[in-house]
């Protein structure tokens, strides 16, 4: 059965109930969910899609009565027997116009494409996604709120730097939760961290800095950014207390990119003392240090540790932050904070460029921080993720203790695993691939995400994973 999301429309006299009750009828209707299909529990659709329990049940107790499902005692709700296969031949409702563009027709490969990624419609990797990751009704919410109140202003290009409204919530969400004061004229929206380090390549070029120090291991869509614009590329390892300081450049201007609070391919953190001796480097030696500050919320255990930027006064640190790890990756949503001398002179080369992050999208998020739905969001991430967290690890030291080690991780959305066997890491990534787990190969170690597995699918998708990986 897909998944049920009905459009619900504030806008329209016609009930919640009503609404469902259609999107459920023309659903059954065309095939989408078919005869003999358990429906969700009252308290389980009621939790996915926001409304209240007596309103999924008014919409059920009216598919009840026209014959579309029927109930078994102690069971739940079952699909009947209909006739009519396809679009409602005979009455398919005032309203059900407007749900049409939710319910692709039989006729159109559009689902099909967008499940296959492809064009030929070819088969592609099944998806795996927890709904609980987050409340796309709340989402919605606050988008319907953008579009009916304030869609005037959609009619109009965004800033180039990034909506006001949006740099005003990250400059009091960055104080508050990781200590960065800042301004909003410092905060330069993007979208993605790929298009953001492209905007800084411009900007270290203009302060003579043509030299970059990069973790090694380390995220490859910056390399390649840096590289493809030229600048001299230094790997440096990165250890149990994070980057090896001690092979960054010296007596020359450079900038180093850093993932202090929580490095991907190792899981390392940088400790404070270490924090300030990079401080003091790029002090020495006239250089700037690039704070990824990426997944620092998505801490589990322990206190949040203080960003880089928060320990020093001196414009040396440059921090860079995203949304796609907390929200929806979809939502490609990212931003850096650069010192107020820089962030002056990078504004007026902005004023040649358009703003390629949805303006919908930057003020719908706007409005999700500014009434506490972020915050409270991220709470219960945490407190989900935790839980991710310590299941993956549990299983694959209960099951593959033999053959599968586990680096210690208490940030992120990913695991680092360790692989014995005769298999090629390109096979492993495949055969996790045809699960529908994403992983990043790295050297001989694999970053394996788990926050899209459903935290009760865990053990036993797990499982498969390792009966693949075995044999």
């Amino acid at each position: 059965m897909k998944a049920i999301l009905p459009v619900l429309d504030e806008s329209r006299n016609e009930p919640y109930y009503m609404q469902l009750y259609r999107y459920l009828k023309i659903a059954i209707l065309r095939g989408d969910i078919t005869e003999g299909e358990r429906l969700p529990s009252l308290r389980s659709l009621s939790k996915s899609i926001g409304l209240s329990i007596t309103t999924i049940e008014k919409a059920y107790d009216q598919l009840l009565v026209e014959g579309y499902i029927y109930s078994r005692a102690q069971s739940g709700y079952y699909v009947g027997h209909v006739a009519s296969a396809g679009a409602d031949p005979s009455d398919p409702g005032p309203d059900a116009s407007a749900l049409e563009s939710t319910v692709p027709s039989e006729n159109s490969h559009f689902e099909q494409k967008l499940l296959s990624g492809s064009e030929d419609g070819a088969p592609g990797t099944p998806w795996i996604y927890d709904p609980d990751c987050f409340d796309f009704n709340k989402w919605k919410k606050c988008m319907n709120r953008i579009l009916n109140e304030y869609s005037p202003s959609l009619f109009f290009e965004g800033d180039p730097q990034g909506e006001m409204a949006l740099r005003s919530e990250i400059a009091g969400y960055l104080y508050q939760s990781r200590g960065v004061a800042c301004r909003p004229e410092q905060i330069f929206i993007g979208a993605g961290t790929q298009q953001i380090t492209g905007h800084l390549a411009t900007i270290l070029r203009q302060l003579q800095v043509e030299h970059i120090a990069l973790e090694d291991p380390g995220y490859l869509p910056v390399r390649s950014t840096f590289r493809d614009r030229g600048f001299a590329i230094t790997p440096v390892a990165v250890a149990d207390n994070g980057l090896v300081l001690e092979k960054l450049p010296a007596n020359i201007r450079a900038a180093v990119y850093v993932s202090p609070s929580n490095h991907s391919f190792t899981g390392s953190v940088m400790p404070i003392g270490r924090r300030f001796e990079l401080i003091r480097w790029a002090i020495e030696n006239d250089s700037f240090i690039i704070e990824d500050d990426y997944d620092s919320e998505l801490r589990y255990f322990g206190r949040p540790i203080p960003a880089l930027k928060s320990l020093t006064d001196d414009d040396r640190v440059i921090y860079l932050g995203s949304f796609s790890s907390t929200l929806f990756a979809a939502v490609r949503i990212s931003y850096m904070v650069l010192p107020p001398q820089i962030a002056g002179r990078f504004s007026l080369q902005l004023e040649g460029y358009s703003q390629t992050c949805s303006k919908l999208e930057q003020l719908t998020l706007a409005l999700f921080m500014e009434s506490g739905l972020y915050q409270t969001h991220l709470r219960k991430l945490r407190k989900l993720y935790a839980q991710k967290l310590s299941r993956v690890i549990d299983t694959f030291r209960s099951q593959a203790a033999d053959f599968i080690r586990v680096r210690d991780t208490s940030s992120g959305i990913s695991v680092l695993l360790q692989v014995a066997g005769s298999k090629p890491s390109e096979q492993l990534k495949k055969d996790a691939e045809s699960l529908g787990i994403p992983v990043v190969l790295s050297s001989d170690l694999i970053l394996l995400s788990y926050n899209q597995i459903p935290l009760d699918e865990i053990s036993d998708c797990l499982q498969r994973l390792i009966h693949l990986w075995r044999s």
